[in-house]
Order: C-alpha cells, then sequence, then structure tokens
C-alpha cells in the first residue's frame, strides 16, 4: 500500500464548493512539496523533499474552525475550572497539548518512513525497518495526527467523562436506546453527521485517513453482544471492550447508524488488522495517554490538590511492604484501599489480569520508584506559591517527562490484540499507568468532589428526560429547539434504513415503535452532548424551573 495513495486521500463526498479551507481548483490527490515547516521535524530531510497531501491541511482547518471545537473550552477535563482557579486544563487546552505531543511523535514516524522510501528509490544505502513497517500499514502524517488529535474529544458531554457515564446509563435503562453513549462514537458522529460546512451533505467531509485515524476503538457497541468470556477472556479481548457479554463493547468509535462512514475510512488501510487502529490513530492514542498522565499533573500542582505527604506514605509504603501485600487477599485490600500501600497493590494486581503480555512486578517497581521519587520527593517537595522557583519546578517535570515518554516508542507490525502498532515500551508503559493512578487515587476520589459531581450528575439525567419528556408531548412538542427535531427525524430515518439493510448492527427494540424511540432518544443524546458545562447548566434551569439565566 502507498502511504499517500488516493484512497487515503479520498473523502466521502465529491466537492465542488470552494471555501477559506478548501481553496476553488484543489483536486483530490493533489500534493505539496514540503521542505520548509516539516523539514525541522527531520520529516522532509531525506532527499530535500517529501509530498505532503494538501487535502490533510483541509481537515485540520475544517476541525479548528467547527463550533464542537471551539465548545470544548467550557467543556471539563478533569476536575471544572470553577473549583480551582483559572490554571486548569479545559478539553480544548487539553486537545492541543495532545496535537503536540502527537506532531512530534507522528514526525518522528514519518522521518522513519521517509528514509525507507529514500532506500527504495535508491537515494540513501541504509534502509530504515521501522520506516519500511509504518509504510506498510498506511503510513504516518503529521498533519493526519495533528487532525486526530483535535477531533479526539468533540463528542466529550457536558462535565466531561461523568456526563458521558450518565447519558450512557439514562439512555439505556430509561430512554430504550440499548447502544447507549460513548464519547467515542460521539466524536465520530460529530465528524461524519452532525457537524457542517454549509454544503449538501453531512459532516466536515473528511479525508479517509483522518476519519480513520479518530476510531480509537473501531467496533459497534454491538458487536461484542454474546461473546461469552469462556471462548474470550478479558486479557484476550481489545483494550477497552470489557466482559459485558449482554451489552457489548464498553468503550466503541462507532454507533449503528454511522458504521458505513468507519468502513469506508478503514478500507485503504486493507494491510491494518480488523480492530487495530491505524498508525495514526495509535500515535494520537499514545499522546492523549502522554499528555493527561503529565500535563494534567501541572494543574493539580499549581492548584494544590496534591500533598506531597500522601502521595509519598502511598508510594513508600507499598516499596517497603509489596512482598507482603502481594500475600494479602484481594478482598482485604479492597476493604482497606484507605491505608497506605494497598491501592498501589490493586493496581498492579488490576494491571497484571487484564494486560499480562506487558505487565511486569520488576518495571512496576521501577516505576513506583522513580515517580515516587519525581512526584513525591521533588515535585512536591516545596508547596507550589507561583513564585519563579516553583513554576521551572513544574515546568522542568513537565517538559523532561514528554520528553522521556515520546522517545519510548516501540513500533510492531504484529502487536498483541490489546496494544497498537505504536506503543510505549515496557518501562515506560508502567510509568504511565503509575502517573495516572496519582490522578485517579489522589484527585478524583478526593472526597469533596463528590457532592458537586451529584449536582453535574443530575444536571446531564434531568436534561436527557426532560428532552424526552417534551417530544413525546403531544401538544408542545413542535416548540422544542428546531435542531433537536431535525435530528430526531434524521436519526429515526437512518435507523429505520438501518433496520433494512444491516438489521445485524441495531441491540434492543427494533419494532417499528421501538425505532422511533431509538431515534428520539439518539438526538436527545446529540443535542445535551453538544452543550458546554455552563449551557447545560442555563439550559437545565430554563427547563426545569422556567428561570433562563445562568
Amino acid at each position: 500500500m502507498q502511504a499517500t495513495g488516493g484512497g487515503r486521500e479520498s473523502r466521502r463526498y465529491v466537492e465542488h464548493v470552494s471555501s477559506q479551507h478548501r481553496p476553488a481548483g484543489l483536486g483530490e490527490s493533489q500534493l505539496e512539496a514540503v521542505v520548509g515547516e516539516r523539514a525541522g521535524d527531520g520529516v522532509a530531510a531525506v532527499d530535500g523533499a517529501l509530498a505532503e497531501p494538501q487535502e490533510y491541511r483541509v481537515d485540520l482547518e475544517r476541525i479548528r474552525f467547527s463550533s464542537y471545537f471551539a465548545r470544548l473550552s467550557d467543556v471539563t477535563q478533569v476536575v471544572p475550572q470553577s473549583g480551582v482557579g483559572p490554571v486548569m486544563h479545559n478539553r480544548l487546552t487539553h486537545s492541543l497539548k495532545v496535537s503536540a505531543v502527537a506532531r512530534v511523535i507522528a514526525a518522528q514516524l514519518a522521518g522513519r518512513a521517509a528514509q525507507h522510501a529514500a532506500f527504495v528509490r535508491g537515494a540513501v544505502r541504509e534502509d530504515d525497518a521501522v520506516g519500511e513497517t509504518i509504510t506498510r500499514l498506511g503510513g504516518c502524517d503529521t498533519i493526519v495526527a495533528q487532525a486526530a488529535a483535535h477531533a479526539h474529544d468533540l463528542g466529550h458531554p457536558p462535565f466531561g467523562h461523568l456526563g458521558e457515564r450518565v447519558l450512557d446509563r439514562v439512555a439505556r435503562e430509561q430512554l430504550g436506546l440499548a447502544e447507549g453513549f460513548e464519547g467515542n462514537a460521539q466524536s465520530f458522529r460529530i465528524l461524519t453527521k452532525l457537524d457542517t460546512l454549509g454544503r449538501d451533505f453531512p459532516g466536515l467531509n473528511l479525508t479517509a485517513a483522518t476519519r480513520a485515524a479518530t476510531l480509537k476503538y473501531p467496533w459497534t457497541r454491538g458487536a461484542w453482544v454474546g461473546v461469552p468470556t469462556g471462548t474470550l477472556a478479558a486479557p484476550d479481548r481489545p483494550r477497552g471492550v470489557g466482559i459485558d457479554v449482554a451489552g457489548g463493547a464498553e468503550k466503541f468509535s462507532v454507533y449503528a447508524l454511522d458504521v458505513v462512514d468507519m468502513e469506508t475510512a478503514l478500507a485503504p488501510f486493507d494491510t491494518v488488522s480488523e480492530g487495530m487502529q491505524t498508525v495514526e490513530c495509535a500515535v494520537m492514542d499514545l499522546a492523549d495517554d502522554i499528555a493527561y498522565a503529565v500535563h494534567d499533573l501541572d494543574d493539580f500542582t499549581r492548584a494544590g490538590v496534591l500533598q506531597q505527604s500522601s502521595i509519598a506514605g502511598e508510594f513508600r509504603a507499598w516499596l517497603d511492604r509489596s512482598g507482603a501485600l502481594a500475600a494479602d487477599a484481594e478482598e482485604e485490600l479492597a476493604a482497606e484501599w484507605r491505608t497506605p500501600g494497598r491501592s498501589l497493590e490493586l493496581l498492579w494486581r488490576r494491571l497484571h489480569a487484564k494486560d499480562a503480555w506487558i505487565a511486569d512486578r520488576d518495571a512496576f517497581r521501577a516505576a513506583v520508584r522513580r515517580i515516587s521519587e519525581e512526584v513525591g520527593e521533588h515535585l512536591l517537595a516545596a508547596p507550589y506559591d507561583g513564585g519563579i522557583d516553583s513554576e521551572r519546578s513544574v515546568s522542568d517535570f513537565t517538559r523532561r517527562w514528554i520528553d522521556h515518554l515520546r522517545t519510548s516508542i516501540v513500533v510492531e507490525e504484529h502487536p498483541h490484540v490489546r496494544s497498537g502498532y505504536v506503543r510505549l515500551n515496557t518501562q515506560a508503559w508502567h510509568e504511565v499507568m503509575v502517573l495516572k493512578f496519582v490522578h485517579a487515587h489522589f484527585v478524583l476520589e478526593r472526597p469533596e468532589l463528590g457532592q458537586p459531581q451529584r449536582g453535574r450528575a443530575k444536571v446531564v439525567e434531568q436534561l436527557a428526560l426532560g428532552f424526552d419528556a417534551w417530544l413525546a408531548d403531544p401538544d408542545d412538542a413542535g416548540r422544542a429547539p428546531r435542531r433537536l427535531l431535525e435530528w430526531a427525524d434524521e436519526a429515526t430515518a437512518a435507523g429505520f434504513e438501518v433496520r433494512r439493510d444491516r438489521p445485524e448492527l441495531l441491540m434492543g427494540d427494533t419494532t417499528d415503535s421501538g425505532m422511533r424511540r431509538q431515534g428520539r432518544t439518539r438526538a436527545i443524546l446529540d443535542y445535551v452532548a453538544s452543550l458546554s458545562d455552563q449551557q447545560a447548566v442555563t439550559t437545565y434551569r430554563a427547563l426545569t424551573s422556567g428561570t433562563p439565566g445562568g
């Protein structure tokens, strides 16, 4: 397969209209020689030139100009900005940092592919095995990786993962939509259906390469219904699928209504195994992990959320007593998870149970020791006071860890089912898992977050139920928001089309009334998920109490 072939650059719909994103006369496969900006990445260093599809830059600009992308500035990243001050990341700043990390990793890989291409042309004497693998898997373009990173969180509803869980539960348990809600699938739906260019087709009409690069979990929820764990246990299932045989995949990147878009996006990548991410998607996914694990620690350090004593106590207790803790029953550890050392031992056991292919206790111990020293004993050694020394300490920590992780990359042509073509090496993988533990254990599980989170969950739940009641009201449904009504009609029609052509994709009640119910609920989820945090609160107040203001 040619890394920059026309299949990767193809769009689902033919375009004849120019715009600020797509100049008039730009052909579907027009290429632009790159010797300037990208040469600095090492991408164009071989032979002095490398063809860059201009179509990918069009993709990136379309996403950047999207109102859905702008909306991310008021969507929670980890904890809401209002609780800790203006320094906290939101989903927009997080996406920009993921894009920056993805660009650097992709540039490294694209440079290797360029070296291989030069060898094939006879321009250099030495081949590059990694570059050959990258090329065989469909290539790695820095702009595609950036575009995917920009787009990866578009589907997050108000209040981030909290809102995601609430919408999924309400849809499946109360609103008759067994397929539920998933942020990754919602992102893909926005790109291919909900957003608009003002043309006579839905979505942003991105290239196949960019669409494919957003498919972190390239399957539907229903694809995993009825797959018994006895046949395929958790360690043998792709990452994110989970073990819910009746309910299907825990994470997925496409709803049944949008499967054709997934299939057309993946069609050019005939050397990518079924269920695997493309190379650029793996880069985006990896960059997301790195940014989450490292950049968000900036926020928590500056805000004073992370306490040196509690972190040092947890890490030191596990390092001192890991042998004894390894002998304790899991039920005992779970019952005393707040006792220092117990939660780290539980983390190790979860990692080993799910990812025995890479989990290694010695590597885990080394990761705990390193992060204990760098976070517990150095980064948090002195409270952050806003001074120059404090800022230098935080910035230096972030710089060193980003540089370390982005250079700890492994490329495999035949990866484990729970891995990807591009992944972290064994030691760095354990380090990221421990850094994520710092977030989960010392930030997300703080009791003081419980009360406001329950309030935000109520806002999201009541919005979904309130709009459902409105659309079910025969006397007043016509006054519902116009976009919601139009989406309900479109989703219902699309559902009937899937029932006619691909009935095996559907879940739940597929009678006529069931399909109308599913279409209405999908539109409600689309509408609620399109709100920012503040819009959700304001809309909730207006819908439940008649109060129009914030």
